[in-house]
């Protein structure tokens, strides 16, 4: 195996899930709370990628605590029955993974709950770990703890390990720890993003395909 730990995010790069249940629950919150805000889904995408999620929120959306506390209580009621399918071949890349003896865990801004359910109902191998917004702020992606964890509880060292992720905070996670990177660009065609991933990144993969091609030989 190329790399024996395939750490993986999940919105985005094994499930098609910003553009099918994050961004309406985003528009149907702030046609509530702040009807003047309106954004198509390629700038939603870029927002999240630079300067994230938070910042998205609170700088740009100016949601005070009590707001962001709402947000986060409604997206919770909105995900609860609309389920994420992953991308095409992620299965299969999965599972070949799994089956080699690979370990697959999973550092994501969803939360573990969900994640859970989405690898069940999309017959996606068990994670190993998995590191979601359950986490104490100062402990979620970007920050490098996760990455740190997993090497920890498996013996690993760094180069053992392989980020897949879509967006700038798995990057900055994986440069700080100094674990390899793998862009995941089959889910948008945003400039931004793409010429961020396609200059910085250890590799950049426009589609399934591609990956599973390159990760499994």
């Amino acid at each position: 195996m190329k790399y024996p730990c395939l750490v993986i995010d999940h919105d985005d790069t094994l499930v098609n899930s910003t553009a099918t249940v994050h961004f309406p629950a985003f528009q149907a919150f702030m046609s509530e709370k702040r009807p003047q805000i309106q954004m198509t889904l390629e700038e939603y995408f870029a927002l999240n990628f630079e300067p994230g999620v938070i910042p998205l929120f609170r700088d740009i959306c100016g949601l005070n605590e009590k707001e962001m506390q709402e947000e986060q209580d409604f997206w919770f009621e909105f995900v609860k029955d609309r389920i994420p399918t992953a991308f095409p071949g992620m299965r299969e890349i999965l599972w070949q993974h799994k089956n080699r003896g690979g370990l697959i865990c999973v550092v994501s801004h969803s939360f573990e709950e969900y994640i859970r359910r989405d690898y069940a109902h999309n017959d996606l191998p068990d994670p190993d770990l998995v590191f979601g917004w359950d986490l104490a702020p100062e402990l979620r992606k970007p920050a490098p703890w996760s990455l740190y964890e997993i090497e920890k509880r498996y013996d690993l060292r760094p180069s053992q390990l392989l980020m897949l992720d879509d967006l700038k905070p798995g990057y900055d996670m994986a440069r700080a720890a100094g674990v390899a990177f793998a862009a995941a660009g089959w889910s948008n065609d945003v400039p931004e993003i793409v010429g961020f991933m396609r200059s910085r990144c250890d590799w950049y993969f426009k589609t399934v395909e591609e990956f599973g091609r390159w990760f499994l030989s």
